[in-house]
């Protein structure tokens, strides 16, 4: 440990004298190591923030969640489009009979969305509004928490009560800085009473529904005042699977022979419906994370190679400029490892400064950050740009700090 310490102490000393002494050439040596540590870490702390933000996003989609549609999200390679569009919209009777006979759920409900709403309340309004018709158990699937008020009970979605909840950017339009819990406002020409409000999510990366934005009511008042139009209901089911079923595989299972035999189709007979995950668009947003990543450490990587050979240049000048010390040293009894690890904790400390330096840049990447994109150098980061440094390092100084060691300490002090 003391030795430990010693050689600390002392190669600590000998890189501060090469700093001072060379400080020009030290610093465009290390130049490389910095640019190379700022390259790979701020990319990877960029798609970090990138993946963090796009996830957050489709936060709105649930995690665990199965929807049942007409139309997949993602359509496979050659296959006609055409083949959907006979295809029926699920309906209210299959999520009852889903909802009665699925056992591997956590919760089943239905909804739909319908844009373009106007919402009234006395002498303001909103135009181009979001609504949501959604069952009871909407609760249960979707990510979404109540802020003031309540979720519209049992009862209320049953009956298709005239009830709304609204986000909080419809509740501020609409009433400003009042009170919005109990007052009625108007959709459509029908009188609605807002029961609650949506606890705030702020904006999104991908400008995706946000339930600030959105006012939810039961899905039979939604069919109420909207099956009557050309564009009627095109509902999705959502299905939130159970944490015993990893991978939603018996849960998805179930309810596709469950609608199967409900809408009498044939083993030979394919699907008349869609099973969409939102893990498709993990897949892709991964693929796309991964080519990011490889790029930045193909660009990273060149830098450092540069700063690594900046940093072995300055050893073995070091070791050239310090052979006369070396030979003093080892005739006065030092080891050749106490040599060896002399120069090597001197070249760790010079690519270390390098990358400390890179690190340092990249945490002020956090001043551009914006709302929805907030950039933050996470510890996993720091610890890889760190051990990053701390290799080149090691392998930039293992030669000269070896030719150093083997020095014939007569010949070593001889040439001064």
């Amino acid at each position: 440990m003391v030795l430990f310490i010693r050689l600390f102490k002392e190669s600590l000393l000998f890189a501060v004298s090469a700093l001072r002494e060379n400080l020009l050439r030290t610093i465009l040596s290390l130049l490389g190591v910095t640019v190379g540590i700022f390259a790979i870490i701020a990319v990877l702390t960029l798609v970090d923030t990138l993946e963090k933000s796009i996830k957050n996003s489709l936060s709105f989609l649930g995690s665990e969640v199965i929807y049942v549609e007409k139309w997949p999200w993602i359509f496979q390679n050659g296959y006609p489009w055409w083949k959907y569009v006979n295809r029926p919209y699920p309906t209210y009777e299959e999520f009852e009979h889903l909802q009665k006979t699925v056992t591997w759920a956590k919760a089943i409900s239905i909804y739909d969305f319908k844009g373009g709403a106007v919402l009234k309340y006395k002498n303001n309004s909103l135009g181009d509004a979001d609504i949501m018709g959604a069952s009871y158990s909407h609760s249960q699937v979707a990510d979404f928490e109540i802020g003031d008020g309540r979720y519209f009970s049992p009862q209320e979605a049953d009956k298709g009560r005239n009830v709304v909840v609204i986000g909080v950017n419809i509740a501020k339009d609409l009433f400003g800085e009042a009170e919005p819990i109990g007052k009625v406002i108007k959709i459509k020409g029908i009188k609605y009473r807002v029961i609650g409000t949506l606890a705030p999510k702020g904006e999104n990366l991908l400008d995706a529904p946000s339930n600030d934005d959105i006012a939810i009511m039961p899905y039979k008042s939604l069919m109420k005042a909207f099956a009557s139009k050309s564009r009627g209901i095109r509902p999705t089911i959502a299905i939130k699977g159970i944490e015993e079923d990893e991978g939603l595989i018996e849960v998805e299972n179930e309810v596709r022979g469950l609608l199967r035999n409900y809408r009498g189709l044939r083993p030979t007979e394919e699907d008349s419906f869609a099973m969409n995950r939102p893990e498709a668009f993990a897949t892709v947003i991964d693929s796309i994370i991964g080519v990011l990543t490889v790029a930045g450490w193909c660009i990273g990587s060149f830098s450092i190679l540069v700063g690594g050979f900046g940093i072995a240049n300055i050893m073995f000048v070091s070791v050239k400029e310090r052979t006369n010390l070396i030979g003093i040293q080892k005739s006065l009894g030092a080891k050749n490892y106490f040599i060896l690890l002399q120069f090597l904790f001197e070249a760790v400390f010079l690519s270390f400064l390098g990358g400390a330096t890179g690190l340092i840049l990249v945490n002020l990447l956090s001043f551009f950050s914006t709302e929805t994109f907030v950039i933050t150098l996470s510890l996993e980061n720091v610890l890889l740009g760190m051990s990053v440094s701390v290799l080149i390092g090691v392998l930039s100084g293992l030669i000269p700090a070896v030719s150093a060691s083997r020095m014939d300490p007569v010949i070593a002090i001889r040439s001064k």
